[in-house]
């Protein structure tokens, strides 16, 4: 878990959660993660700009803070999936309001972004 912005302790819900989700690629792994589970490569093209340093870092913060699940299946080449756990699929309904705001108020929005979310069940 990532340090509070001040030296209280986090009391602030906006606060909290923004300390787990915050942040430029967290929100599009989240998308993604949605989505179904990928591999980190999968992912790592899916997400244009990310680069592998920063993915990892993101994917480490998140499975940290309990979000997401990182699997590693004993094979050679070894291979890792990540998904998100119950508490990374409650974020759905706070992810496709932030879709639906981006749609609203933002010009150029890629749509792409949005048709994501309509293969999520």
């Amino acid at each position: 878990m990532r340090k509070p912005r001040h030296k209280n302790n986090i009391t602030c819900p906006v606060e909290a959660a923004l300390s787990r989700i915050g942040g430029k690629w967290k929100g599009l792994i989240i998308l993604r993660l949605l989505q179904r589970t990928w591999r980190f490569n999968e992912l790592m093209r899916s997400i244009p700009g990310c680069t592998q340093r920063m993915l990892t870092n993101q994917l480490r913060d998140l499975e940290e803070d309990g979000i997401v699940h990182r699997e590693i299946f004993p094979q050679v080449p070894p291979r890792v999936e990540y998904s998100l756990t119950d508490m990374g699929r409650n974020l759905e309904p706070t992810v496709r309001a932030m879709c639906h705001w981006g749609q609203q108020n933002v010009e150029g929005v890629d749509t792409d972004f949005v048709l994501l979310l309509e293969d999520v069940k």
